[in-house]
């Protein structure tokens, strides 16, 4: 079983599962995108991939299951990838983890204007404040949303920062994956 803190809601179990499970990858990784599943009803309906994930214990009757999709593409951009997903109903939920580079609020005012993409990338990854954050976000069908931060300097899991509304765009973006 996980060393995942006991979290309040299953929602947030399953963020902090995948942070952690993305945390024992190390740094350096690509983007993982995951399917988050009723764990009762995955152990109902598929009984035999339940016991692949370990999942027989049936003392937790709530919870959700992340199960890891192929990999992310690489040569088109994350919200082009994003809008191509559409979710079977079994799906409640997705998630997704993927690290960038981050500026302080403070560095706002410095971003030198008419940067193509390209440049302001460079421009941020030669910032001397630049943090290295690897982020998580998940999205339910019902709109319930969680994400939890990591900064590389601070690569503790009583590091974490947890919240709903931390990364509002990506967020954003996977729920469009369950409109119709």
């Amino acid at each position: 079983m996980s060393n995942t803190p006991m979290a309040a809601n299953p929602l947030t179990r399953a963020v902090l599962e995948i942070d952690e499970y993305a945390s024992g990858l190390g740094w350096d990784q690509p983007a993982r995108l995951f399917a988050l599943v009723d764990t009762a009803r995955l152990r109902a309906q598929e009984p035999s991939l339940a016991a692949q994930l370990g999942l027989e214990d049936e003392s937790e009757t709530t919870g959700l299951t992340p199960i890891e999709q192929d990999e992310v593409p690489t040569d088109k951009p994350l919200d082009e990838f994003l809008a191509t997903i559409a979710w079977p109903d079994a799906v409640t939920g997705c998630a997704l983890t993927v690290e960038r580079l981050m500026l302080p609020p403070s560095a706002e005012a410095q971003v030198p204007q008419g940067l193509s993409e390209a440049e302001l990338a460079r421009w941020v990854a030669d910032h001397p404040d630049r943090q290295e954050v690897r982020m998580t976000v998940a999205v339910l069908r019902d709109g319930g949303r969680e994400s939890a931060l990591r900064l590389r300097e601070k690569d503790a899991p009583t590091e974490v920062l947890t919240g709903g509304d931390l990364v509002p765009g990506l967020a954003e973006a996977l729920s469009a994956t369950f409109e119709e």
